[in-house]
Order: structure tokens, then sequence, then C-alpha cells
């Protein structure tokens, strides 16, 4: 069985053929010709690949026995004992402005971290803050302040090629800086639940803990991609398949995580689905790829544009649409306001739609931003066949939520005794600074109050 692995990786690969502008001023062998070597284009961008080691703490489950109110009898006193894990990490990261000091990793590399470090290649070790971070596409930017950064330039990931090779640069097990080389071995690889957004560089690998965040780079030295994950077999070990996320969608995300420290996502207003064979003759169509809109949300950005349930998308302002993966990426990518041009197929003819991308509807809420005393849990807004709710989807032991009784699962009905069923209409019910809340909760097959103070 093979699993997909947050590790990162650094490739491994003996070549023969080289470029000129890779390999300038080579040492001669004792017959006279030329070495090739990789030496000239990694000594000018080792400078910009850093080490991050972070340190940090999370929140841990008591033991369900500690629920039993015979089994505490006997444990009187460990059931209020602070439930917390140490935990240290160690990861890669990119220069990318040496003026700023800003350094793009990835956002599992700094998860929950309380310190972070940086240690750059000549060994000195620097503080860091987190600028702004992107769970959904595993991607977050640093700040150190330095006055001798080195940054690393971008390439075009649009232009890259299967069988390109690459070099990957990053700590491996806390080794210090390493480098190894591969060649590309696909393209667009979506699917892999990996992220929530994904486009990834697949390249043959040696891969290894340590390696996440790290570069990937061209024979130009150019950043290509931030190594990511890995495929492995049984959980462990290297099978030869890595991933890193590309240059291009690593440039958009850090564009807004800069601006905004998160990135502000639109929404089209579409549930989708691939283009199949069986479909594509359904409709009497010899298209084999493209994305089949199942479904329009009213009054969203699709519906205002024109688009219908059967609609057969295949490009999007002149890139083609091969996938209903790739068409979340290329919306997911677009800020609140950003003109779409979305060529469609309706009933056998081509037909260009204008879509303007809207704010996305909020689904999920930390609590505590709409009163502290409900901090720790957070509510999600769910919308099933039409039918409105909202549910307690996470709760953090020990939290305020916690102490007041609210659970994971329950099902919010109303709030001081008025109905709600969106994000909205809760915000709308309860102030800030309200000292009081009164939740109607269902529970399993059990509906009950609780009165939080």
């Amino acid at each position: 069985m093979l699993f997909v692995t947050r590790l990162c990786f650094s490739a491994l690969l003996v070549f023969s053929v080289f470029t000129s502008t890779a390999y300038s001023a080579l040492p001669v062998s004792a017959e006279g010709q030329a070495i090739p070597s990789l030496a000239p284009m990694i000594a000018k961008v080792r400078p910009a690949v850093v080490n991050i080691a972070t340190r940090g703490s999370i929140d841990i489950e008591n033991h369900p026995l500690l629920d039993d109110p015979i089994f505490r009898r006997f444990f009187k006193g460990f059931e209020n004992m602070p439930q917390r894990k140490e935990f240290k990490s160690l990861g890669s990261g990119v220069i990318i402005d040496e003026d700023a000091g800003y350094i793009v990793t990835n956002f599992h590399v700094i998860d929950g971290a309380d310190e972070i470090a940086v240690t750059l290649h000549d060994g000195q070790q620097l503080e860091a803050k987190i600028i702004g971070a992107d769970p959904e596409a595993d991607v977050a930017i640093l700040k150190i302040d330095h006055d001798k950064l080195t940054s690393i330039p971008f390439a075009d990931s649009s232009e890259l090629r299967v069988g390109d090779f690459t070099v990957a640069i990053g700590n491996p097990f806390g080794l210090g800086q390493t480098v190894t080389s591969g060649i590309i071995s696909a393209l667009g690889r979506t699917g892999l639940g990996i992220e929530g957004y994904e486009d990834f560089i697949q390249t043959d690998a040696s891969i290894n803990p340590g390696n996440s965040g790290g570069a990937l780079v061209n024979l130009r030295g150019e950043l290509i991609g931030i190594n990511t994950a890995i495929l492995a077999s049984g959980g462990s070990g290297n099978v030869g398949i890595g991933f890193a996320i590309p240059i291009n969608m690593i440039r958009e995300l850090t564009d807004q995580l800069i601006e905004y420290g998160e990135v502000r996502r639109g929404m089209l207003g579409v549930i989708m689905q691939n283009l199949t064979p069986e479909l594509a003759h359904a409709f009497g169509m010899e298209m084999r790829q493209g994305v089949v809109i199942s479904q329009v949300i009213e009054n969203s950005a699709a519906s205002k544009a024109g688009l219908k349930a059967g609609d057969v998308v295949t490009g999007i302002n002149g890139e083609p649409v091969k996938s209903a993966s790739a068409m979340r990426n290329m919306v997911g990518l677009m800020r609140v306001g950003t003109k779409m041009d979305i060529l469609v197929i309706r009933d056998g003819k081509e037909k260009t739609l204008t879509a303007y991308i809207e704010d996305a509807i909020e689904q999920s809420l930390a609590a505590e931003k709409i009163n502290p005393r409900l901090a720790g849990a957070v509510i999600e807004s769910h919308d099933e066949d039409g039918n409105q709710f909202l549910v307690v989807s996470d709760v953090v032991h020990g939290s305020a939520a916690w102490e007041a009784r609210l659970r994971k699962g329950d099902l919010i009905l109303s709030v001081n005794r008025k109905p709600v069923k969106t994000l909205g209409e809760l915000k709308q019910v309860v102030a800030y600074n309200d000292e009081q809340i009164l939740l109607n909760v269902q529970r399993g097959q059990t509906a009950l109050f609780i009165l939080i103070q």
C-alpha cells in the first residue's frame, strides 16, 4: 500500500548531458577534457536555501477513562493536569526577497510553532516571524532581519517539460544543507489528497525528512518549485516519487500572503465533474478533456455569468481546462473581483461567458471571533439538500468552550432562543461582549440547553 507523506525531498540521478549555462569554467582532467559539474550553479544557489528549526506544543486529549467518574475517584487530581505535548521539527526554506528578508516554506513545517529559528548557509541563526500562511496549499511566508541575504531567481514553471533536469536542496534529517539531482517525471499531478489545492511537479527523488520547504531548481539555478511531499510504500522509505509545488503557483500565493497575511480565495459557485468518455458520448461530443458543470449555485458568480448545468468548460482565460481539480486550482488562485472568460460547449456550440470572482461564502469560523466565551470551538456551516445548519466541528480540550460542556458534533439549533442556521445569523445574535450565551444543541438523539457565562 502506498502512502503520501509530507516529508519533502531531493532527487538522485547520474547524467551526462549538460548545458553551457550550468557549467561555465569547468575543471580540466589530465587528458585536457572538461569535467562536467553542477558546482558553479549550486555555489550561486545554496546561500538562498536555509534550514528551519521549530519548537512548539500541542494540546492532547485526556485518556477516555478520565471521563469516567468511578475511575476519577482513584486518580483524583490527574484529570486537571496540563495536557500539552512539546514538539520540535526540522525543515527547509528559500529566500525569495533578499531586501525584505522573505522566506517561503511549507505550512506544515511551521504549523503550531511557538519559536522559529532560521539557519543561513554560513551558519548564522536568526529568529523568524510568520508573515502569512495558507494551509490549503501548504505554503507559508517567514521574515528575518539581515542586511546581507541572497535570494533565488524564479523560473516560469509553465515552460517545464517532463525529462528536464532538476536539483533539490534542503536539510534532510537535520544534517545540514544537502544537494541531490533528478529529472521531472510528470507535471500537473492532482487528486492526491495531500493539499486542498494541488498542481504538483513530480520528480524522481531520494526523499528524506527535513527537505520540506526546500528548493527545486533547474540547471540555470532558477527556482521551479518548493519540495513538499513523497509517495512512500508502507508509510516509509523512498520509491522515487516526490512532489513539489510549482513556482508559478507559489508566486500567486505569496503575493497575497505578504499583502494580507492569508490567501483571499474567491468563489465561482459551481459543482463540477470531469468529462468522461461516457459523458462526452452522451453529450454528442468528441472532446475527451474538459469539465462538466453539474450544478450552478443560485445568485453566484457562475449564475450571473450565465453558466448552466450541462455546460462543458474547456478553457478559462485562454488556458485549457483538463480536469475538475485543475479548474478548482485556477479559480482558487484568482482574487475576488478578477474577470474570468469561460469557454464552454453548450448544445454542441462553443460559447464564451464572462464571470467576476466573488467572495467565498464563509463556511468555518473560530468561535472566539464571535465571543471569547466560545474560545476553543470551531463552528461550521453546512448545506445539505437545501437544508442549512450549524455544527461544532472541533473543541479544544480544556478550553472555555470545553468547560462550558460544548462538544464536537453538537448541532446548534438556537442561540439566545433565536433559531440560527448560518454563521451570518449566529453573528447577528451573539455580540462579542455578551456576558451570557444560551445555546440549544442537539447531541445525538438528545437536545439540551447549554448556558455559557
